[in-house]
């Protein structure tokens, strides 16, 4: 959700006139092993503990994608944030066995990190490769309907963790190209209409193309 991308863009009027400043655009294609899932409906038989298969979807409707403003230091240290619109959905197979018509965090699991970049400028023929990692929130549209009640609403479920590495090609001074890996882990705690809570540690793996511009 793009509201939570707003922090990207506030960055960038925060930092020296003197720094690099980079903001990043990027898509790609995402998935995410199966996970285990706890939902606690007290008072109910609605308890659950199982382990649900999901698919990332990348390419359907709201699509993967990521923003990121960097603040280069130097040549090789960097700091900067990242909201990273990942998703996924619980496959029929999961929602069949449990009898549940939708488990998903498809509007985004919305993973905002602060992170520390390393770049290595002197490689060959002009590819810089990179590295970075960083502490965060995850922030999804928890979407679950088990019969006793939908949700559907944005919560803060708990911490994040990304890493990433990657590499950039300089095209003009100002505009470069890049390929990545990106993984995420989170911990959600989700809370339920009709009551209970949702939990899952999800972990995301994704290839990340993007364009970065520099100012």
């Amino acid at each position: 959700m793009l509201r939570f991308a707003v922090p990207l863009l506030l960055t960038l009027s925060s930092v020296p006139a003197l720094a690099e400043v980079e903001l990043s655009f990027y898509g790609g294609v995402q998935g995410a092993p199966h996970s285990n899932v706890t939902v606690d409906r007290p008072g109910t038989a609605a308890d659950r503990d199982f382990t649900a298969g999901w698919e990332g979807n990348s390419f359907e409707a709201p699509p993967y994608y990521g923003l990121r403003a960097t603040w280069w230091r130097t040549d090789k240290l960097g700091f900067g944030v990242d909201f990273n619109h990942a998703k996924v959905y619980a496959d029929d197979e999961t929602r069949s066995e449990q009898g549940i018509d939708r488990l998903e965090f498809t509007d985004g699991i919305n993973i905002l990190t602060l992170n520390a970049y390393r770049r290595f400028p002197d490689a060959a023929y002009g590819v810089t490769p990179y590295v970075g990692g960083g502490l965060g929130i995850s922030a999804p549209r928890v979407e679950y309907d088990d019969g006793l009640g939908r949700t559907d609403e944005y919560q803060v479920t708990g911490p994040a963790v990304a890493l990433m590495a990657g590499a950039s090609y300089e095209l003009t001074d100002r505009v470069s190209m890049f390929g990545e890996y990106k993984g995420t882990y989170s911990q959600n705690e989700a809370d339920l209409v009709g009551g209970g809570t949702l939990e899952s540690d999800i972990v995301t793996n994704a290839l990340n193309l993007g364009v970065s511009f520099n100012f």
